[in-house]
C-alpha cells in the first residue's frame, strides 16, 4: 500500500475557499499577510481610546452619592413646596392681634414716589392699619403677569396679598377652604354650604401693596402663606406720568366685585409670626442642593477615567 503525504491546507480569510497553504488565495487573489494586517489595523482603530485608571480616587462612590443627594433633594423640594403652603391651626395665631382693620381720617398730603425712573403720584384718602393672616398672594413681577410691568408700567405695586382676620381665623374655618390670587383678584372657595355660611367675606380683603422703601419691599417679598402680618399705611389712589395709568382703592370692607380691593401705600410692615418656618428652611436647602448635586454629578462623570470592559 502506497502512503501519500498529507497536504497542509488552509481556508482563505476573505472568501473561505480551502486550499494548500501559500502566500495568496488561488480563488480571490488576496495576499494573506496583507489582508490580516488590514483587519488588525481596522480592529484597533474602532476601539475607543482607553485612559489609564485613576490612582484610587473614588469617582464611582462620589457619583452614586451625588445621585442620591439629587434624588433626595428633589423629593424634599416637592414635599416642602406642599407643606409650606398649608395654613396652620388656629391656635398658632394670636387672635387678640387680629382685630378689624382700622380706617381713619388722614392729614397726609399727595406726594410723589419714583420707581424704575417712573414718577408716581400718591393721593392718600385714609390712614389704614391692617392685622391679618395671609392666605394667598401674587407677586407683580411674576413672568406670566402681562399687566403690571409690561402693560401698565406699574413698578410700585410690588405684591398683592389676600388677608383674613377676626372670626374667620378664630373659628378655624379657613382650614377647610382654598384661596388663590390671580393678577388682581383673590378667590375663596369652600367645599359645602355650611362652611360658606361660617366664613365671612367681610373679614377678607385683597390688598395692592404700594412700596417705595427698599427695606419694606424686602420684608413684603418674604411674606408667605400662613404668615400673621401687620401693615400701617394709607389707603390711596395713584397714577404715573407714563401713559395716563391710574388706580383707585376700596374704602369699605363690605364691597365686592371690581374695585373692592384695598390699595395701600405701606409705611410699615411686620411679619408678626412666620408660618411653617421649618418647611421653608427645608425648601430653601433643597432648592440649593438639587442643582449643586446635579452639577457635581456631571463633573464627576466627565472627570472619571474610562475603564476598559472586562
Amino acid at each position: 500500500m502506497e502512503l501519500k503525504p498529507v497536504e497542509n491546507t488552509i481556508s482563505c480569510p476573505k472568501c473561505g475557499a480551502d486550499q494548500q497553504d501559500g502566500e495568496s488565495c488561488r480563488h480571490c487573489g488576496i495576499i494573506f499577510h496583507k489582508y490580516r494586517e488590514k483587519l488588525s489595523a481596522g480592529s484597533r482603530s474602532s476601539r475607543p481610546p482607553i485612559r489609564p485608571a485613576d490612582s484610587g480616587f473614588p469617582y464611582k462612590t462620589l457619583i452614586r452619592l451625588s445621585q442620591l443627594i439629587l434624588l433626595i433633594s428633589l423629593l424634599l423640594l416637592i414635599l416642602s413646596n406642599h407643606q409650606r403652603a398649608i395654613l396652620p391651626e388656629m391656635d398658632f395665631y394670636d387672635g387678640a392681634r387680629l382685630p378689624e382693620p382700622v380706617q381713619s381720617d388722614t392729614t397726609a398730603e399727595p406726594f410723589a414716589v419714583v420707581s424704575n425712573d417712573i414718577l408716581y403720584t400718591i393721593n392718600p384718602i385714609y390712614d389704614y392699619q391692617l392685622h391679618g393672616v395671609v392666605v394667598s398672594f401674587h407677586n407683580s413681577d411674576a413672568w406670566w403677569d402681562i399687566y403690571h410691568h409690561r402693560s401698565w408700567q406699574d413698578f410700585i405695586n410690588v405684591k398683592d396679598i389676600c388677608v383674613i382676620w377676626g372670626d374667620n381665623v378664630a373659628s378655624g374655618v379657613y382650614r377647610k377652604m382654598a384661596f388663590k390670587n390671580t393678577t388682581w383678584t383673590c378667590w375663596a372657595t369652600w367645599p359645602d354650604s355650611d362652611t360658606g355660611r361660617q366664613f365671612s367675606m367681610h373679614q377678607l380683603s385683597n390688598n395692592h401693596l404700594l412700596i417705595g422703601d427698599p427695606r419694606i419691599r424686602e420684608i413684603a417679598e418674604n411674606v408667605a402663606i400662613g404668615d400673621q402680618i401687620r401693615i400701617n399705611g394709607v389707603l390711596a389712589s395713584y397714577s404715573h406720568s407714563n401713559g395716563g395709568f391710574a388706580r383707585g382703592t376700596s374704602t369699605s370692607r363690605t364691597d365686592t366685585g371690581n374695585g373692592a380691593c384695598e390699595t395701600i401705600f405701606v409705611n410699615d410692615f411686620e411679619i408678626v409670626k412666620k408660618a411653617n418656618p421649618g418647611w421653608h428652611k427645608i425648601n430653601l436647602l433643597a432648592g440649593w442642593l438639587a442643582p449643586i448635586s446635579f452639577l457635581c454629578m456631571m463633573l464627576l462623570v466627565f472627570k472619571a477615567p474610562v475603564r476598559p470592559n472586562d
